[in-house]
């Protein structure tokens, strides 16, 4: 620092504090498939509510000033994802979360499951015997069973109960034409689609115009029709698209891109996506349980997924996906709000540039 105001010593950090600093957040960042996750272990106030559900309304409506600190430049970017732990309700869960982003606060994330799994091992909050940890970790669309095998090598989750909220979903996308859709749900909605309907070539069209589409096809759907969920009015929302390729069901690894909020890319090939994907096919009888089956994102990274049972919700068939995959760590941080600092609280440049 080109100052030496300081004081105190940031916990866990050889760094000294500027004197002006009035918040700190204390991070572990991993990666899933190349996707990040920060994890949020101090700073971050406990948001209040009866379920992690309620909890999530809560953080939207008191505390997404912590989020864009963590999530927007200058601490985090365009592309940053987040998890918050915090108290769970169901009885037997380990903990819950809080899954943020780029643009606000999301109701389930495989990628950071995944990586929670490992962290779980190894900060102690999940034993280890002989090799293998399985947990309930509560999620905002409700609790997942997790699985840490290999030491924490490989972590699996259970989903949620996932349906197929529409089959040939026909949507007007304007530049794009009528295009046919289906919609999933995996915790979160998907909309599901070859990425070849809208002329695309998942090896080849720049990866800025696949963006593009995705969210025209994303924002045509939220305007023209309304996703809802048969027992929660919360989840009721699309989260995002995500463009497949045509690898036959059965041969070798499946590659698609999700593109979710508004706009950010995921780099893995999408936990809850994945469900999405499965359950979409097991409507149609194109998958069985027990066939397990391979998807990567845009790193090639690949994450495996497999129905593991069927069930009803209320009146709609359902099933429970199991997708695992492996997480990394990348680093840790602690991060500084400064008094004076005209960006404290982060920034988006894309709005920006659009003048909101």
């Amino acid at each position: 620092m080109a100052r030496q105001d300081v004081t105190e010593t940031a916990k866990g950090s050889s760094m000294a504090l500027p004197r002006h600093a009035f918040a700190t957040y204390r991070t572990i960042d991993m990666h899933t498939a190349g996707e990040p996750v920060r994890i949020v272990l101090e700073g971050f106030p406990q948001p209040r509510g009866a379920s992690v559900l309620a909890k999530r309304a809560d953080a939207m409506a008191r505390l997404d000033v912590h989020r864009r600190r963590l999530m927007l430049e200058p601490r985090g970017h365009a592309e940053m994802y987040g998890a918050l732990p915090v108290t769970a309700s169901v009885p037997g869960a380990a903990f819950g979360v809080l899954f943020m982003h780029h643009s606000g606060f999301s109701t389930m994330c495989g990628h950071a499951t995944i990586a929670l799994g490992r962290w779980a091992v190894d900060s102690g909050r999940a034993a280890l015997h002989e090799g293998r940890a399985d947990f309930v970790l509560e999620c905002p669309c409700g609790p997942v069973d997790v699985h840490v095998t290999e030491g924490g090598a490989r972590v699996a989750f259970d989903s949620v109960p996932g349906f197929a909220a529409a089959l040939d979903l026909m949507v007007d996308v304007p530049d794009l034409g009528h295009v046919l859709c289906d919609i999933g749900y995996g915790g979160a909605f998907y909309a599901v689609l070859p990425a070849s309907r809208l002329g695309i070539d998942l090896a080849v069209t720049p990866i800025s115009e696949q963006r593009a589409a995705a969210r025209a096809v994303t924002d045509a759907i939220r305007a023209q029709h309304t996703v809802r969920h048969p027992t929660e009015q919360a989840l009721g929302f699309l989260y995002g698209t995500i463009l497949t390729d045509e690898t036959p069901r059965h041969d070798g690894i499946s590659r698609n891109l999700c593109v979710f909020g508004e706009g950010q890319i995921d780099r893995s090939p999408t936990g809850s996506g994945v469900t999405a994907r499965l359950v979409v096919d097991a409507t149609r009888g194109l998958v069985r349980p027990g066939e397990q089956r391979c998807f990567a994102g845009p790193t090639g990274v690949p994450f495996t997924g497999e129905i593991v049972a069927e069930q009803y919700l209320g009146d709609r068939q359902a099933f429970r996906v199991r997708v695992s995959g492996s997480a990394f760590y990348s680093g840790s941080a602690t991060f500084i709000v400064e008094a004076g600092d005209a960006l404290q609280d982060g920034f988006d440049l894309d709005a920006a540039a659009c003048g909101t």
